[in-house]
């Protein structure tokens, strides 16, 4: 069960990315819950956000990113910065060229993290992947040393896009060490909902071997954005990579089945079987107080 706090300082999230699936879905989960939000993106939405505030501009710029803290710092007033959500960046490879995914991931993450901690503000929450790991896009086949894979995992990550990830955690844990920012980067499987989350679900159950680079992770939309505010309320400090993760597979087949097939050799840790994700989420539980509502079984 997740456990509910509030932010300390403020009332007012900024949240870059704001117009993608997971962020128009963090947006809707911080207004319900009676946040303020600044939006930003690439590109302004064409229809309303709820936002009190949207700027639209290429945050691996770095007088963009300032404008768009200005707009925070403007919106927020005497009250204060509840903290700072980054979730822009390009989610998977292929949509720009290699060089250009890492630039723009890597830069847009350094930029937004420096000037929150630059600013004093006291907690920034950015997406993260399970990519991170190096396997889902690898170029080839690679199978995790051990299951369930936790955030200590070796890192095996042979594709930009997994570098990327990789390079904006390291830019986290820098923000925290110059500016005492508590930094804390969710690692996400795949994340969906609605048709989005059937499709996958219908090629995962006609055939599990496409997925086999991904592990079967998944999340539900709304788990992924409730655990964004978990994450900005969280009493904690310093920096924290977090795996978040449903407790199973998105496969029909028994996971100690799977691995047989995929992945034989790959050590298993602790109590593992039945449907149990091939993630450990224990760091989840514990510094996060979240656990993902949400089933497809």
């Amino acid at each position: 069960m997740t456990e509910e706090h509030e932010a300390p300082h403020g009332r007012t999230v900024l949240v870059t990315g704001a117009t993608g699936d997971i962020g128009r879905a963090v947006v809707a989960d911080l207004l319900a819950h009676g946040y303020r939000v600044v939006g930003a993106d690439l590109r302004a939405p064409e229809a309303g956000t709820g936002c009190a505030a949207f700027v639209a501009g290429d945050l691996a710029d770095a007088e963009t990113v300032s404008g768009v803290y200005d707009t925070l710092d403007a919106t927020a007033g005497e009250e204060g910065v509840a903290g700072v959500v980054h979730l822009a960046a390009y989610p998977a490879p292929g949509i720009v060229s290699e060089d250009e995914t890492l630039r723009s991931n890597v830069l847009a993450a350094y930029l937004v993290l420096q000037e929150a901690g630059r600013r004093g503000i006291g907690r920034v929450v950015a997406a993260s992947s399970l990519s991170a790991v190096g396997l889902a896009w690898a170029d080839r086949d690679l199978h995790p040393a051990y299951v369930p894979v936790d955030e200590e995992h070796p890192n095996l990550t042979v594709d930009s896009y997994g570098l990327s990830k990789i390079m904006s955690e390291e830019a986290a844990a820098f923000t925290t060490r110059r500016f005492g920012t508590a930094t804390v980067m969710l690692r996400f499987p795949f994340v969906g909902m609605g048709e989005r989350l059937e499709k996958r679900l219908a090629g995962t159950h006609r055939d599990p071997g496409p997925m086999r680079r991904e592990l079967w992770g998944w999340l539900h939309t709304e788990d992924a954005a409730a655990s964004v505010r978990a994450a900005l309320t969280a009493p904690l400090t310093g920096h924290h990579v977090v795996n978040v993760a449903a407790p199973d597979t998105e496969a029909l087949e028994p996971s100690r089945d799977l691995l047989a097939a995929y992945h034989p050799g790959t050590e298993v840790r602790g109590e593992f079987g039945g449907h149990d994700s091939f993630f450990a989420t224990g760091r989840m539980r514990d510094v996060l107080g979240f656990a993902p509502k949400h089933t497809w079984r």
